[in-house]
């Protein structure tokens, strides 16, 4: 897992993507729809194995799987997790509509960090 939730709410960061959410209608995201709020943190899974999608990343909202990075955007967020990066993912936006795809939006973060400061 590469998330790191106090990061989202304490450093400053770069948006790497700001994405719709895939899969959301096929998960856990119905049940889970009422308690999710902007801002919350989520967890991006890898899953290199993925028998769809090699480069595939799965979304997870409280341990909770909600749908997966698309396909279409994956590319540079799997090259990032594969290359030990440390990776945010936060809600960016909830709309309640009949699409699945306009349904939730996140966004995906690299925290910065101060000069000298190595990754642990």
């Amino acid at each position: 897992m590469w998330l790191n939730p106090a990061h989202a709410q304490t450093a400053a960061h770069i948006l790497l993507q700001d994405s719709p959410l895939a899969g959301f209608q096929y998960h856990a995201g119905k049940t889970l729809w009422p308690q999710m709020r902007v801002g919350d943190a989520l967890a991006l899974i890898r899953e290199p194995d993925n028998v769809h999608d090699a480069k595939a990343v799965r979304v997870e909202w409280q341990g909770q799987k909600i749908g997966y990075v698309p396909r279409r955007e994956n590319a540079d967020v799997a090259r990032f997790m594969d290359g030990g990066e440390t990776l945010v993912a936060r809600i960016s936006r909830l709309a309640e509509v009949r699409d699945p795809w306009s349904r939730v939006r996140f966004e995906i973060l690299i925290p910065l960090r101060p000069v000298g400061q190595t990754v642990p």
